[in-house]
């Protein structure tokens, strides 16, 4: 843990990063309170990053108690509770449920998401199974969820982010000294500072792709990065945008 702050720490002292992102990135290195929605593997893997960097975390389920066994082994800053009751504590949101789920989730939340940012992991996966190793999207080429999400709550902060990789790999990635890409957007600048601060704690390099229709190119990278999965039984690759100087 204190070599993350310390790493988290050195970021916020790059000579590149402006003002505000720097002011938003020490926030972070202070406690925060993280609420995570959802009970998955996505949930618990980024509820145990945080921790593990010394922030308050509560899971959030429509059946808490579901999730006792994991409070009662994440130590004494881990609690659940209700979507609401997790929405209303947090000062962070991870939003990591299945994506036919998310607009019931976000709907439970009430105006609890207000001016929140908002780490939106989820991808608009059909039901259908995988063609080929190739899934389907409930979405169009010409929408995504996260448009559809941030629409309902226009109050919150919505970022696009940990929706291209598995969970083994969302914290602390390790390819070998190479810090794999992740892909965000969203329409709050100030939002997308914040989880860059928290993506750099994380072992990603973030590649910020603009406002909230960016999500309609990033939610289709899951179908691309499931494909390896599918076809070859690999499961623990990542992205990484490379750029000619």
């Amino acid at each position: 843990m204190a070599h993350a702050r310390a790493q988290l720490a050195g970021a916020q002292m790059s000579p590149d990063l402006s003002e505000t992102e720097s002011h938003l990135r020490a926030k972070l290195a202070a406690m925060k309170k993280i609420g995570v929605l959802g009970s998955g593997v996505v949930g618990e893997a980024l509820a145990k990053g945080f921790l593990d960097l010394g922030h308050e975390v509560m899971r959030g389920s429509r059946e808490p108690s579901k999730l006792a066994a994991w409070k009662a082994s994440a130590g004494g800053r881990a609690s659940v509770g209700s979507f609401e009751e997790t929405a209303r504590f947090a000062e962070i949101v991870v939003l990591a449920v299945k994506g036919g789920a998310a607009k019931e989730v976000i709907a439970a939340c009430g105006g609890n998401l207000d001016g929140k940012t908002v780490l939106d992991t989820t991808n608009p996966l059909a039901a259908s199974p995988p063609v080929h190793g190739v899934l389907s999207l409930f979405t169009d080429s010409n929408s995504s969820l996260m448009e559809q999400l941030q629409q309902q709550a226009p109050a919150a902060r919505f970022v696009k982010a940990f929706s291209s990789v598995g969970a083994t790999m969302m914290v602390n990635p390790d390819y070998g000294g190479i810090r794999p890409s992740m892909f965000i957007c969203g329409d709050s600048a100030e939002a997308k500072a914040e989880t860059r601060g928290i993506l750099d704690s994380f072992g990603w390099d973030t590649e910020d792709m603009g406002g909230v229709e960016a999500a309609r190119a990033i939610e289709p990278l899951c179908v691309l990065w499931c494909i390896p999965g599918f076809l070859s039984n690999q499961w623990t690759h990542a992205f990484k945008l490379l750029k000619k100087a």
